[in-house]
């Protein structure tokens, strides 16, 4: 195998310098030209999938940071390769891009393909490709917590900077909790603080208490707004010590919240049968009949915002009300912690062959500054990686400045690894056999099995 992998790289290599990008054979690789041309690569394009940051990119991006290198006496050329392809499809081009040595200078990823791609050697750690010196000092490190730095992150070096994150909370119904003469500044401190709350709220007729995503229907949205969370938790990482959990203690004490929740009635188990379970349970929660749901801030921006949302709630500014997940009890979550969450996002990497790494990692300062954060988000309000953008953009939003302020700090990200996807597919399933009856430890030995003949026997914990 080793012999194998020194080939690859050698005919990587190869192909890199017939198409002139070869860092060893450039010379003008770490030169201070004064004329560059710099290539943006992200899977938007105008008038198409995520038009606004295509013409953000080409209408403010590009013009402003080749009238600040031109200050500098750098003549800058730079183009932006638009994409509208799906994600997948991108991710596959983008692959074959850097593999042969070409594709833009500074590329745009989904932040779970990053791990992936750090392992293929598609990328490589910042300060490899630019130098430890420049990227060490840039001063917007200091705005990015260190939680979500992790998500450029991988194997305890940097290879890129994210470029936007989330969280993910509890959101309640006030409304409900009142009805049921709980308190409407609710904060659980553990899994039986929510599942006490939640029995309360079956007195209330025509509503279910919790909404915990499960089952194989609602795919990974099963994953990020049910099991990692829980997994979290439970004190555990789905990915640690080069691992992925299988039949562990952590992924049992998940399982058997899921059997808690289901079996006692707390929630709709055919919800989480149902191709749009999802989107209906959206809805019921719109409509006060579900009084607590976990999901990310898109839930409030997006889903149950009262003139623009998919399930638009008029009273959304009164009734909803949101708190951490807790921990299995205080301080067991993953970290020692007492509340956890998990995040997605994307994130910006340079291309290892890139002509001018210099230039390359100004044009990433500029893009990451924040100036460009905030005119990115052309006034709306949405969490940013940054905290001082966070912290002027959201003081209106108090839902999403708790994010920025309580969640992002202690957040965590899936594995960019690419062997999740299978993983992920597993862990939905166990939930599935889980609110169809069976036992956790049954349905966790059925999802050791099924991981183990996925990803190999030596890459699974537990057993």
């Amino acid at each position: 195998m080793r012999r194998t992998t020194v080939v690859l790289l050698t005919v990587t290599g190869l192909l890199a310098g017939c198409l002139g990008q070869s860092r060893d054979s450039d010379p003008e690789r770490n030169a201070d030209a004064q004329d560059v041309t710099l290539t943006i690569t992200a899977n938007a394009v105008a008038g198409g999938k995520n038009a606004r940051g295509a013409d953000w990119i080409a209408n403010w991006v590009i013009p402003r940071f080749t009238e600040a290198q031109r200050a500098k006496g750098v003549n800058a050329t730079v183009r932006f390769e638009q994409n509208g392809a799906g994600d997948e499809d991108f991710k596959t081009k983008v692959a074959l891009d850097l593999k042969t040595g070409g594709g833009g200078d500074i590329v745009e990823l989904d932040g779970i393909w990053l791990g992936e791609f750090a392992q293929a050697g598609h990328v490589e750690p910042l300060d490899e490709v630019v130098g430890a010196d420049e990227v060490d000092a840039w001063d917007g490190w200091r705005q990015i917590p260190d939680a979500v730095q992790g998500l450029g992150e991988f194997d305890g070096r940097r290879y890129g900077v994210p470029m936007g994150t989330d969280g993910r909370v509890l959101f309640y119904n006030k409304k409900l909790f009142a009805q049921a003469g709980l308190p409407t500044d609710w904060q659980p401190r553990s899994w039986d603080d929510v599942l006490d709350t939640a029995a309360k709220l079956k007195s209330l007729p025509g509503v279910w208490p919790l909404q915990l995503n499960a089952g194989t229907a609602m795919g990974e949205a099963t994953t990020m707004q049910g099991v990692l969370p829980a997994l979290a938790g439970a004190g555990a990482a789905v990915h640690e010590n080069g691992k992925w959990q299988g039949s562990t203690a952590g992924v049992k004490d998940v399982l058997s919240l899921y059997q808690r929740v289901y079996r006692d009635g707390l929630g709709d188990p055919i919800l989480q049968q149902e191709a749009k379970g999802r989107d209906r349970s959206f809805a019921m929660f719109a409509e006060h009949r579900i009084g607590i749901l976990l999901e990310s801030d898109y839930f409030w921006r997006s889903v149950v915002e009262p003139r623009v949302g998919v399930a638009k709630m008029a009273d959304r500014d009164t009734a909803v009300g949101w708190a951490l997940i807790p921990a299995r009890v205080p301080g067991a979550g993953v970290g020692g912690q007492d509340f956890v969450s998990t995040s997605g996002g994307g994130v910006r990497v340079i291309n290892p062959n890139t002509r001018y790494p210099r230039q390359a990692w100004e044009l990433m300062e500029f893009l990451n500054s924040a100036e460009a954060v905030k005119s990115a988000l052309a006034g709306a309000a949405q969490v940013t990686q940054r905290t001082d953008v966070n912290d002027e953009v959201l003081a209106g939003d108090p839902m999403l400045a708790f994010i920025a302020e309580r969640v992002l700090p202690i957040t965590r990200y899936r594995p960019g690894l690419a062997d999740y996807p299978k993983v992920s597919a597993a862990l939905q399933q166990a939930t599935a056999d889980v609110v169809a009856g069976r036992s956790p430890d049954d349905a966790a030995r059925s999802y050791h099995e099924a991981l183990v003949k996925a990803v190999g026997e030596d890459a699974v914990a537990g057993g």
